[in-house]
């Protein structure tokens, strides 16, 4: 069997290593035929000489860096294609492989999840934001099975459905680790800082992630991504707090059973079946012990310290650019967070006051365009209410 290529998107981020850690424990299985990454030339130039991927692009820095980079690190006879600008993780998604690992953070992944699903590849997608600010652009650009995903919860629902059909789920039940400040009533979180709020309990991942995950904002996005994915509407997707995160995700049948996908709390089983599927890789980490007892807890989720969920769904339920609108003004008050400009409960006191302001004639989803219009308009008017420069005063993008 011929080894499946594939391109990593955010090749230097959390995903794209880990995704090449998976690629290197499994010789002979893929081959990397593209890398982008945002600006990290020197962990890049590292990544493209020990897979010899023919094409490595970079969103930021000039091409003659990057090539003198790669030739650094590796045999100067791999010269491979590079590419440097806002466009090269799209022309890298384009490049025809059989698996494109979207791990790109926030909505400027959108348009290379809809350049992969262009070039018929299958799209391993982690970046949740391209498909919440995408909607129906990305769902009706996919083919059926075209998408597998890499988030540990909706990779857990996508296990669990292999034993029912559609038709015979009742609901749909997505854990949340409840972050670091779970069980905190609402005044609790007004004076935590952002050095609290990126220490999550159980993953290492980047700045926007670890605080989403904080305020719940997280599980939000990911609630409106389980309706995209699997067509369940929001009222029959719950979320419960499940601080060991060992159950990832559950499926609730009509007969009354329950499906549940286990396993310790790290991206590696997700990260490999998004490359491998619908086969399982061989030992890609260590399954539960259960000759050693422990205890499981769940919790209801507590909508009046963290109303994210809540906030999401009636994005959701409103559609067009609303979800789009949820995110983007999420990025700009996480920003402001750690630039101390902001309190921690005004992260999420953002996007409500954003959300109330957007009727929805504004903008709509027929087009990339549209939704990044409404992606700009989101960040610039959650900037305006805190006090922020917005794109046309200060000039700079959005």
């Amino acid at each position: 069997m011929s080894p499946r290529t594939v391109a990593v998107l955010g090749s230097t981020g959390s995903i794209g290593t880990q995704a090449l850690e998976v690629v290197a424990a499994h010789p002979g299985r893929f081959r990397v035929t593209a890398l982008s990454a945002g600006g990290n030339t020197a962990l890049l130039a590292e990544q493209a000489a020990a897979t010899r991927a023919p094409l490595v692009v970079a969103a930021r820095g000039s091409a003659e860096e990057l090539a003198a980079a790669v030739a650094a690190a590796g045999d100067p006879s791999y010269r491979p294609e590079i590419l440097v600008g806002e466009d090269a993780a799209t022309v890298a998604a384009a490049c025809g492989a059989d698996v494109v690992l979207n791990g790109i953070t926030g909505s400027i992944g959108l348009r290379p999840t809809l350049a992969a699903l262009g070039a018929g590849s299958t799209l391993a997608l982690a970046n949740k934001e391209s498909l919440i600010v995408g909607g129906p652009l990305v769902t009706a650009a996919a083919a059926p099975g075209q998408i597998v995903p890499v988030d540990s919860e909706h990779s857990a629902i996508a296990q669990c459905l292999r034993g029912g059909r559609a038709e015979e789920v009742r609901r749909l039940v997505l854990t949340a680790s409840g972050g670091p400040f779970r069980g905190r009533s609402r005044a609790e979180l007004a004076d935590v800082t952002p050095q609290q709020a990126l220490a999550h309990p159980n993953f290492a991942m980047g700045r926007v992630i670890t605080t989403n995950s904080a305020t719940l904002v997280n599980k939000g996005l990911e609630v409106i991504e389980a309706q995209l994915l699997f067509g369940i509407p929001d009222e029959r997707i719950d979320v419960v707090v499940h601080p060991q995160q060992q159950v990832h995700s559950m499926v609730e049948f009509h007969d009354g059973s329950t499906l549940a996908q286990l396993g310790p709390p790290r991206m590696l089983v997700p990260i490999a079946l998004g490359l491998s599927w619908p086969e399982r890789l061989v030992e890609v980490d260590v399954p539960c012990d259960w000759s050693r007892a422990q205890t499981w807890e769940f919790h209801p989720l507590d909508d009046e310290a963290f109303p994210a969920v809540r906030l999401a769904r009636e994005a959701g339920r409103a559609g067009g650019a609303a979800p789009a609108v949820y995110n983007a003004a999420n990025e700009v008050a996480v920003d402001a967070f750690h630039d101390r400009l902001i309190g921690f409960t005004a992260i999420v006191e953002t996007v409500e006051r954003v959300l109330e302001a957007h009727t929805g004639s504004e903008h709509d989803a027929s087009s990339v365009d549209s939704v990044l219009a409404a992606d700009r308009w989101a960040r610039d008017r959650a900037r305006t209410l805190l006090g922020l420069p917005t794109a046309q005063t200060s000039g700079g993008p959005p």
